[in-house]
């Protein structure tokens, strides 16, 4: 999935979705697109270097999809016990969507606003 379709999926998964650039102000991460839900993150990668989407999972999932996907290794820069990190140029489309879909909803649960 290129870089706009993702873009353009993770805003369709809700009305409560906000894209940002919040970290303009390091050198390192002026280009790191975040998606938010709730005003937490449940995605982001670098635009000037989409090789890799974090992603939020449940830590007894994470195992188990790097066994069966190649694809998913490490989060950059974030727990690997909550967070993985999925290829965007190898992923599947239908993994990517579904994973996405699932960092979305892990977090929303988390954070749903009352």
């Amino acid at each position: 999935m290129n870089i706009e379709d993702y873009r353009e999926f993770c805003l369709s998964l809700g009305e409560d979705v906000e894209e940002k650039l919040p970290f303009t102000a390091f050198h390192g991460a002026s280009g790191v697109l975040v998606f938010y839900v709730c005003g937490h993150m449940f995605s982001f990668f670098d635009c000037d270097n989409y090789s890799v989407i974090t992603l939020k999972c449940q830590p007894e999932r994470i195992d188990e999809l790097k066994a069966q996907h190649s694809c998913i290794g490490r989060p950059f820069n974030e727990s690997p016990k909550y967070w993985i990190g999925i290829d965007a140029n190898t992923a599947p489309d239908d993994i990517l969507r579904e994973l996405t879909r699932n960092s979305y909803e892990i977090v929303k649960a988390k954070y749903k606003r009352k």
